[in-house]
């Protein structure tokens, strides 16, 4: 069975790049484009990974996440970053609202998904 990956980026360049890393490697594939549309269609994906940018209008990576384990439910799922940023504090703000790792764009579509195989072992 195919895992399911949640993408949550305002870029549609970068989550164009996503779908078609993540379709090319095997993975079904679900886009917002941020923290509140990705919060409503987590409600009805369920996925096994979450890949949040950080910088988001609305609702950004940092308040998305705490939303996401603010929910029992999805207390388990693993959430990767995808940013531009690569500031230690951010990286720390992340880690503490319960980001699981930090990947910096541009991403190397090898890596990514290396790093949600690992993730969703």
């Amino acid at each position: 069975m195919k895992k399911k990956v949640l993408t949550v980026d305002d870029s549609r360049t970068i989550r164009n790049m996503l779908l078609v890393t993540l379709n090319n490697a095997g993975f079904e594939t679900i886009q917002a484009e941020d923290g509140i549309e990705g919060l409503e269609i987590l409600e009805e994906s369920n996925p096994d990974v979450i890949v949040t940018d950080i910088n988001m209008p609305r609702l950004d990576g940092f308040g998305f996440i705490e939303g996401v384990r603010r929910n029992e439910k999805y207390r388990a799922i693993p959430i990767l970053v995808l940013t531009t940023e690569s500031d230690a504090e951010k990286k720390n703000r992340a880690r503490q609202a319960g980001a699981t790792g930090w990947i910096v764009k541009p991403f190397d579509p090898a890596k990514l998904i290396d790093a949600i195989e690992r993730v969703t072992a």
